[in-house]
């Protein structure tokens, strides 16, 4: 990796990195910064929203893995990321499904990933990448999900390890990266949306949901550390959500996965630092920082 700055994305499923982090990709490749992304499972047991391909599913010919690659790659396309990477190599683990679902029980789930292999194939990442800066979620995977919180499991791990000099040399030299976020939306934001959306009068997009208290992602304001505009890349994060239609409904400035709830398409994305210093205040009366390399060296 030859560009100064340097960020690595871990996440679970194919369009995870496009709704959390799709605006914030786009500027930072466009600042020329190296962007990495680093996924964990092929999003096999996704549901499909497009009714032409329904036969795709876990549960009919078990073929959604493959095409969401396909999709992958466009999304990555439009944000303009030219470096896609599967944790341990595409299909190597398989989406989980939601937390309690009988799928959660194959050998091959992540859910179920030997922790110290998975670690062991993000730290290869981490030390090729020599990120300053890494993204994945919370401690709860943001909602739940089993896939996600193995993926905190799974990044967290890997920043420890790829530190240590004496863990596996074989996987390269040891790295330290400077700062770590998890993705947040905060409860005033998460708020906003819905209020917008009531405003709309689509009710049936986000089923009676009226308050922020309901969604489980939406953090209180004040552990928010960072906000990072990327509204000069809107374009390109629509056309990314776009490029994972077996997944996301988008619908003008709002969007809807399987569930049928109804998010705000952020142009400003946010995060909450748990490793490293933090950077210089941002502009905005929070205080966030509106760079997430603030504060960072080579």
């Amino acid at each position: 990796m030859t560009a100064d700055r340097r960020m690595l994305l871990v996440h679970a499923h194919p369009d995870d990195e496009t709704i959390n982090n799709g605006a914030t990709m786009a500027r930072y490749v466009a600042e020329g910064a190296q962007v990495t992304l680093l996924t964990c499972t092929l999003g096999e047991e996704g549901e499909v929203l497009v009714p032409e391909l329904a036969q795709l599913a876990a549960d009919q010919a078990d073929q959604l893995g493959g095409y969401r690659i396909w999709e992958l790659r466009g999304a990555m396309e439009a944000l303009g990321v030219g470096d896609i990477r599967f944790l341990g190599g595409p299909g190597r683990y398989r989406d989980s499904g939601m937390m309690g679902v009988p799928s959660n029980g194959r050998p091959r789930a992540f859910w179920n990933a030997d922790l110290a292999e998975a670690i062991a194939h993000a730290v290869a990442v981490v030390r090729d990448v020599r990120p300053q800066v890494l993204v994945t979620y919370d401690e709860n995977g943001g909602y739940g999900h089993p896939d996600h919180i193995q993926a905190h499991r799974v990044a967290m791990g890997a920043v420890e390890a790829a530190a240590d000099p004496a863990y596996r040399p074989d996987l390269g030299e040891a790295w330290t990266t400077a700062k770590v976020y998890w993705c947040c939306v905060p409860r005033s934001v998460v708020q906003r949306g819905i209020d917008a959306m009531a405003a709309a009068g689509d009710d049936s997009f986000f089923e009676g949901v009226r308050s922020a208290d309901d969604v489980p992602f939406a953090v209180p304001d004040d552990v928010v550390t960072a906000a990072v505009d990327g509204s000069a890349h809107m374009a390109q994060k629509d056309a990314a959500m776009r490029a994972h239609p077996t997944q996301i409904l988008v619908d003008g400035p709002f969007f809807a996965l399987s569930n049928n709830l109804g998010h705000e398409m952020l142009s400003v994305e946010y995060y909450r630092l748990v490793r490293g210093e933090r950077g210089t205040a941002g502009p905005g009366p929070q205080g966030w920082e509106d760079d997430l390399f603030a504060g960072t060296t080579g």
